[in-house]
């Protein structure tokens, strides 16, 4: 049998050699960093080398809130947030509308991207996440936040997707993940512009959020972080190599015309229902999905697709392919061969 394919690095990527080592360790010498003992001491300097870490790491000069991930730092940035009115792209990822409730929804184009609205007289917090964690479609961010910051608004980011392979955005409230870039599971933070933006609670970092710190998960996520990242100069070229067996199989790619994240692909396969699609795919032992890992359990159509303008039908027949640090150019090539097959079987079925 072949070896299986993992093409869902958008869910979760597999952990870094590098980040389980720094796990191991955190785990061998690991104390409460709180605790004011020598051991607690010396937890803390760990912990807080390690926060100097990342944030040099990703480029990022300000505040750092560390958390159990960026569901958690997304909540913490919009429910904190001080005296002013949320809005939030409709494409955002299922936990910043969940966080969101009821909020402004922002206009987007048949790509995804965001038009800000006119200015209200009400100070608001713009949530735009930099790339599209089912299409891969970047936003302007930069351009946003030049115009946000110009009206005295605030720009808060969701940056799971594309922190730690694209530079991070101009913005003041910025989520990330280590999941996601080849730290573990269950570590994350909330970068922070000035604290004055954000209502504290008490406890830990700083009084921002309660709880006692994840060492291990910290140390993961540093070294993560830091671990080569040179895989991501073939990216572009993998997803144009399917981009071009798709469109040849009478494929559709979604936003395909829009500046996207190298690492991320969302295709439509006319005819064929995105399950039956990852059924044929999964016994062929290639792992995708059909949209966020959030939602590719549940039978409704895409949230994302449906603010882009695509039909229900249509938005029920795409998968969603995305690449990580282990990706290989055999794979990529082994994934369109079995995407072409799976597509002239169904023109066949259909003649």
């Amino acid at each position: 049998m072949a070896e299986r394919l993992y093409l869902d690095h958008a869910a979760t990527t597999p952990t870094r050699p590098e980040a389980i080592a720094a796990v191991v360790e955190g785990m061998a010498r690991w104390a409460n960093p709180s605790s004011p003992h020598a051991e607690g001491r010396a937890a803390r300097r760990m912990l807080e080398d390690a926060r100097t870490r990342i944030a040099a790491a990703l480029g990022w000069r300000h505040e750092v809130i560390l958390t159990s991930g960026a569901s958690e730092a997304i909540a913490l940035a919009l429910g904190r947030a001080k005296g002013v009115r949320i809005a939030v792209s409709p494409t955002e990822h299922d936990a910043v509308l969940r966080a969101a409730g009821d909020a402004e929804r922002l206009p987007v184009d048949a790509t995804g991207q965001v038009a800000l609205p006119d200015p209200s007289g009400e100070r608001r917090l713009f949530a735009i996440q930099a790339a599209n964690s089912e299409t891969g479609v970047l936003q302007p961010l930069d351009t946003l936040a030049t115009e946000i910051r110009a009206r005295g608004d605030l720009l808060f980011a969701d940056c799971a997707q594309s922190a730690g392979k694209l530079p991070l955005p101009d913005a003041d409230l910025i989520a990330v993940s280590a999941h996601k870039l080849g730290g573990p599971p269950g570590i994350g933070a909330l970068l922070v512009r000035d604290f004055a933006a954000l209502e504290p609670t008490g406890g830990q970092e700083q009084g921002y959020r309660g709880g006692t710190e994840n060492l291990p998960g910290v140390l993961g996520f540093s070294a993560a972080l830091e671990a080569p990242r040179d895989w991501l100069e073939q990216a572009t070229e993998w997803r144009a190599t399917l981009d071009a067996a798709v469109i040849a199989e009478g494929g559709e790619v979604v936003a395909g015309e829009a500046p996207r994240l190298a690492t991320i692909a969302a295709y439509r396969m006319p005819g064929v229902a995105s399950a039956a699609q990852l059924i044929r795919f999964d016994g062929s032992g290639i792992a995708v999905s059909a949209g966020s890992a959030c939602s590719s359990g549940s039978l409704k159509p895409s949230h994302v697709l449906g603010a882009m303008g695509w039909e229900t039908q249509a938005a029920r027949e795409v998968v969603r392919v995305s690449f990580g640090w282990n990706t290989r150019a055999e794979d990529v090539s082994r994934f369109a061969v079995a995407w072409t097959a799976i597509a002239r079987e169904a023109r066949a079925r259909a003649a």
